[in-house]
């Protein structure tokens, strides 16, 4: 057992490395949003310090230069560096602030260095879920009218006391300028130099709802009203408005020039004070996932294959990984499928295929529209006790195997002490898990990399343990004098620590299919048929209670030698399966390169059609195969000494 504590700590440092680098990773996705947010302050405010190449105002001026040297500065520490395009365009931005060019010149140059930006360091722009406007109320009046006021004319009564004063958000001719995102950003953030603070203990839900409540301000009631009648009358507004990503990131100035400033104001109050009428009811990230394989392909075009493979990777993550959970449970095979050719697609732009990365982009979006079809169908109730049943089934055998291996084990070796450790770890991962369920149906949503982290690193550090396990295992089972050998060894081999090690490897392992588990779950639950989700919950507790019982009492039939024997091949399956999961739920988030190969799609078994999946398989293979070999001829030089 002290050989899997060694390798515990091996495997914890290989995690702290690798959470550093996707640290990194968020670091730079958090750069990129605040110098998106200065340029957008750059393309709104400017025009209040500068007037016909005159200074209006000193301060706002002065404002204006530090936001735009700030802008050039974080633009030169992104990493990987920005483009020789981008920086220049950055310091050409800044001179024109610094020679007083016109509002207009600021404005366009601000808006489309942002857009820039954001192509080639990829940010979430959208809600993954519908804005509480009621809750976002309730937030406003907490934290922002006593500066801001009741109605966001900035006569709260803490405003006489700041400077620079607060902003008027019921100020139309400013509002205007602004989208929804952007007042999000500068909730999360706050703005230095100002009195407005970070709110970044909010939940991304509630700086949503805010933002949504806040744009709201600087329309009247008679807005919305007329809003809702062009809405409703003229569909073919629905085409500038798709999705409430498109609502998110949309200001009125940007859809005057679509549908003309007699529409864009009432229809931007309509849909900001009611944005479930911007398509769909619930959230579609999928045109992201559409918008950011367009962007990727444009990029290999250029030559640039890193925007390009940045830019694939965030049309998994942002597009498609949100909705994986409702799409798989509607329909796993076409989930399956864009899976892997998403996959395939960020191999062929990773192997330097452009004409092959083209092909399948055109594949995927025709796949992807499938799946917009898929979600926007109701569930039936069959199919969501179905897919409960089946989820869970698919998701708990794994777990199952390990703890009951694990129980059976302390079984025979008559160390029905250590039980306590083992069933701690599995109902701790239970509670866990209705605790993850709390925060994915109410608080955040718990998906993106964060889901795929978790799986991914649990997976290789249960594979491992159990890979050590086995091994040891296996090695027991050859020698002789069971009986002897558990009343001189076992004892003292099972101390407190790997007691303790035991319980670490039941909460992992089903803590790592409950997660799984609850997110498809919260899926289900969202489309209405909560009863037979649960009916399908518990017939599936039940099916898996009875394997349970079986194998408990099977094992318990089994020669100590032969349990032995039967266990570590056992482990060396489940590690085997895990290893490739884990592997591939690190692949999704970039942290492994996924180069496609020729193989069946397997998920159970945990085989996957790519080269790093199959090659992490086959290396713990092989160190099954050498230890096995190992154990094998020691015991047949041991006989031979012996004879």
């Amino acid at each position: 057992m002290y050989l899997i504590r060694n390798f515990v700590i091996a495997v914890s440092w290989l995690f702290l490395s690798v959470s550093m680098a996707n640290a990194d990773e968020q670091s730079t996705q958090t750069k990129a949003k605040q110098i998106w947010q200065l340029l957008d302050y750059l393309a709104v405010d400017y025009r209040k310090a500068v007037k016909d190449g005159t200074v209006s105002s000193a301060a706002e001026y002065a404002e204006m230069q530090e936001f735009a040297t700030a802008a050039e500065r974080q633009l030169g520490e992104l990493a990987p560096p920005p483009s020789q395009d981008l920086v220049a365009n950055a310091h050409k931005l800044r001179l024109a602030i610094d020679q007083k060019a016109s509002a207009e010149v600021v404005s366009a140059q601000a808006r489309a260095l942002a857009a820039a930006l954001v192509t080639i360091y990829p940010i979430p722009m959208a809600p993954v879920r519908l804005p509480d406007l009621k809750r976002g109320a309730e937030l406003y009046q907490s934290n922002c009218a006593a500066c801001h006021g009741v109605s966001g004319r900035s006569d709260g009564p803490l405003s006489v006391t700041l400077s620079p004063p607060p902003i008027v958000l019921a100020d139309h001719t400013r509002a205007r300028e602004r989208s929804v995102f952007a007042l999000q950003q500068i909730i999360m953030h706050g703005v230095q130099g100002t009195s407005m603070p970070s709110f970044a203990q909010l939940s991304d839900d509630d700086r949503w709802a805010l933002a949504y409540f806040a744009s709201s301000l600087s329309y009247s009631d008679n807005d919305r009203q007329a809003g809702a009648a062009l809405w409703a009358s003229r569909p073919n507004l629905h085409a500038a408005v798709p999705d409430l990503a498109k609502l998110s990131q949309l200001s009125e100035a940007n859809l005057v020039s679509t549908v003309g400033a007699d529409v864009a104001r009432p229809l931007v109050a309509y849909l900001r004070s009611t944005p479930a009428s911007a398509g769909a009811a619930t959230v579609d990230t999928l045109p992201l996932a559409k918008a950011k394989l367009r962007e990727s392909v444009a990029a290999i075009d250029k030559g640039d294959m890193q925007g390009a493979s940045r830019l694939a990777l965030s049309a998994y993550l942002d597009g498609f990984e949100p909705v994986e959970p409702a799409l798989a449970a509607k329909d796993e095979s076409l989930f399956n499928h864009i899976e892997t050719t998403m996959g395939a697609f960020r191999s062929a732009i990773t192997s330097g295929k452009p004409a092959e990365a083209r092909v399948i982009e055109q594949r995927l979006q025709d796949l992807l529209t499938e799946a917009q079809a898929a979600l926007g169908g109701a569930s039936d109730p069959l199919s969501t006790f179905i897919g409960a049943l089946t989820i869970l089934l698919r998701e708990g055998i794994e777990a199952l195997l390990v703890v009951v291996a694990m129980i059976a084990f302390l079984k025979k070796a008559d160390r029905r002490d250590v039980l306590p450790y083992i069933h701690a770890g599995w109902v701790a991962a239970l509670t866990a898990g209705a605790a993850t369920w709390g925060v994915a149906t109410y608080l955040v949503d718990v998906s993106g990399a964060s889901r795929e982290m978790t799986e991914g690193f649990s997976a290789v550090f249960a594979a491992i343990v159990l890979l050590t396990v086995g091994i040891w295992m296996h090695q027991k089972s050859l020698a002789g004098r069971w009986q002897a050998y558990v009343r001189d060894k076992l004892s003292s081999a099972l101390t407190k620590s790997s007691a303790l090690m035991l319980f670490t490897l039941s909460f992992v392992t089903v803590y790592r299919e409950v997660f799984e588990t609850v997110l498809f779950y919260a899926a289900l639950w969202s489309d209405g048929n909560g009863p037979y989700m649960l009916a399908g919950l518990g017939c599936g507790i039940a099916i898996l209670s009875a394997i349970a019982v079986v194998l408990l009492r099977s094992s318990a039939r089994l020669p100590i030698s032969q349990f032995f024997a039967f266990s570590s091949a056992l482990v060396a399956v489940l590690a085997t399966v895990l290893i490739g999961k884990g592997v591939a739920a690190l692949q999704k988030v970039g942290i492994f390169e996924n180069t496609a190969v020729s193989a069946p799609h397997i998920e159970i078994l945990g085989i996957y059609p790519s080269l790093q999946t199959l090659t992490a398989q086959l290396l713990l293979v092989a160190v099954v195969i050498i230890s096995v070999t190992y154990n094998l001829r020691s015991r047949k030089n041991l006989n031979a000494e012996s004879a």
